[in-house]
């Protein structure tokens, strides 16, 4: 398998443009699924998460073609309702493709989606929202099977607002005509990106921007041309590798207010920012970094995703910062990755206490998730020395082409197959 080699040493410095997001990407690629015409994406990157997507639809009868950043998905032939194990267990997302098809065959199998290296991530809250648009949910070995003799709008309230099933069950109640309420649904801007989509299809969606979603659904929806939002992990992914190098990068092509409780967050340990339409110039400073307590919370709140990112930055402040994390449990793998590289971090169940340290050195590490992945690459870029890191396909699953846009600001990674390359 893939890995990492990086010298650390080298500040970030240029231009970075910021790829198309994949938590938006993902579900409008499985809009696709809610209409037998042409559905054209621009701006999809070209991810793992995204490769399997484009697998997924094409064993459910898509013809897909992908070329140059866009996906292009027509009918091929007869749609199917039932998904193979083999490519549900690749990513936890295929759980998605349950709404359209549920709306387009009042039936669908899907096998569980199992365990995920975060934790527990139940789709219980995607099925009690199936049950009230009129569906029955079963689990029959190992897949969980829906049906209904007919579905009808309702007005649901999630328990928890879960990203994955506020798009699953908007996604469901486009097709069905009349009007269907999310309460407590996500707000993170991805929704919003979706809901675009699905109003182009012909549907009628309306965020308050509460956490209440209207969904007027129609009895057919139409193909679309869409270009995706800006990913706003990756966005702030850069600006902290920016900040940890203290570098002079300017991260181009995001959407600033996407990213606002890190823009905060930074300015306030101390790195200057230049915040413009559609771009964030991360600035060199010399003054020591300032410790922070962070605590992750749906959006607008700390993205959960950025958290380790975030941890490797606070590992070299001048002080003693504590990181939250309120969304997932097992979220601190990346940990005991970064003590190898010489940080002082304790964890304690859901708080991570950061001791700031003069410097970190090179190390041999592996990554446990795709954002804790990214976290340890940042610190390779900041430590004295060679570091190596291990299962970069989790990197690959949320960043396109990391070592590229790396290299181009100044950094040294090579990626290298130890199993194929010599050195």
């Amino acid at each position: 398998m893939d890995r990492f080699l990086v010298e650390g040493g080298h500040k970030l410095k240029g231009s970075v443009q910021i790829s198309g997001s994949k938590n938006a990407c993902l579900p409008i690629l499985v809009a696709s699924l809610l209409t037998d015409e042409p559905f054209i994406l621009h701006r999809v990157p070209n991810l793992r998460d995204v490769r399997t997507t484009l697998k997924i639809l094409t064993a459910l009868g898509k013809k897909v073609t992908y070329e140059n950043g866009t996906a292009t998905i027509v009918a091929d032939g007869q749609l199917k309702n039932t998904l193979p194990y083999e490519l549900v267990k690749q990513m936890r997302a295929s759980f998605w493709v349950a709404g359209p098809l549920l709306a387009r065959f009042k039936s669908a199998t899907i096998p569980l989606p199992g365990g995920c290296a975060l934790g527990a991530r139940p789709v219980d809250i995607h099925l009690k929202g199936f049950e009230r648009l009129g569906a029955t949910c079963a689990t029959e070995q190992g897949n969980v099977v829906l049906s209904a003799q007919t579905l009808q709008p309702a007005k649901i309230t999630l328990r928890f607002p879960s990203v994955g099933a506020t798009q699953n069950l908007m996604m469901c109640a486009a097709l069905i005509v009349g009007e269907t309420v999310l309460e407590n649904m996500a707000k993170e801007p991805e929704i919003d990106d979706v809901a675009a989509v699905l109003t182009h299809m012909g549907a009628e969606v309306f965020n308050d921007g509460k956490g209440r979603l209207v969904i007027r659904g129609q009895k057919q929806l139409h193909g679309v041309e869409h270009t995706v939002v800006a990913d706003r992990i990756e966005s702030g992914s850069y600006m902290l590798a920016a900040a940890a190098t203290r570098g002079d990068v300017r991260v181009e092509g995001c959407v600033p207010e996407h990213n606002g409780i890190l823009l905060e967050c930074l300015q306030e340990v101390g790195v200057p920012l230049e915040i413009g339409k559609d771009y964030v110039h991360v600035k060199p400073y010399d003054t020591p970094l300032k410790p922070l307590r962070i605590k992750t919370a749906p959006y607008p709140g700390f993205a959960t995703d950025l958290q380790a990112p975030w941890m490797t930055l606070m590992t070299l402040a001048n002080g003693a910062s504590e990181v939250d994390e309120d969304i997932f449990e097992n979220r601190f793998m990346h940990a005991p990755e970064l003590v190898r590289m010489g940080a002082d971090i304790v964890t304690e169940k859901s708080v991570a206490r950061i001791t700031g340290v003069k410097s970190l050195s090179g190390a041999h590490v592996m990554a446990s998730d795709l954002r804790g992945g990214f976290a340890l690459l940042m610190a390779g870029l900041c430590a004295s020395g060679m570091t190596e890191i291990e299962r970069v396909y989790h990197i690959d699953r949320g960043y396109e082409n990391p070592e590229g846009k790396l290299n181009a600001l100044g950094a040294k990674v090579t990626r290298y197959n130890p199993d194929k390359d010599d050195f």
